[in-house]
């Protein structure tokens, strides 16, 4: 099975502007400050600009897994993309800004994986998404409070 896809995808409403939503959630190392158990950090061109890079660890210690990221696309403050090129995780991921009335924002986070694993990847997707969803929530509702406090 091997090319098997998944796909994830996670949006919040964000009471500030599409402007500071942008700057928000492609702050780097910001990032690091709401998103779950994971440090961020820019590693190419600051991670602005199609081919920036950036990586992030999730784990605790010196357990977890690298994520590396190029940036594909890159058109403030609407939608930046990039391709994962880890050796566990690979694929595509999107981040979306919309502007919505009285200053708020929507931002979308969006993912498809290529899924490790063959067979039992492809398997264990139904199981695992949802663990991936509700982390992304979870970090996105950080997010969201952390921008209501500013």
């Amino acid at each position: 099975m091997q090319g098997a896809k998944g796909h994830v995808d996670v949006d919040v409403i964000l009471d500030v502007d599409q402007a500071a939503a942008w700057a928000a959630v492609t702050d780097w190392a910001g990032q690091s400050q709401w998103m779950l158990g994971t440090q961020v950090r820019a590693t190419v061109a600051d991670g602005v600009g199609v081919g920036g890079g950036v990586e992030a660890f999730t784990g605790i210690g010196p357990l977890g897994v690298w994520d590396t990221m190029v940036i594909t696309e890159w058109d403030p403050p609407h939608r930046a993309a990039v391709v994962h090129t880890g050796r566990v995780i690979r694929g595509t991921g999107t981040f979306e800004v919309f502007a919505l009335p009285a200053g708020r924002s929507r931002f979308v986070w969006a993912e498809d994986l290529e899924l490790p694993a063959g067979r039992a990847g492809q398997l264990g997707w139904p199981v695992v998404r949802p663990l991936v969803a509700a982390g992304v929530r979870a970090s996105l509702a950080r997010l969201a409070r952390q921008l209501a406090d500013r």
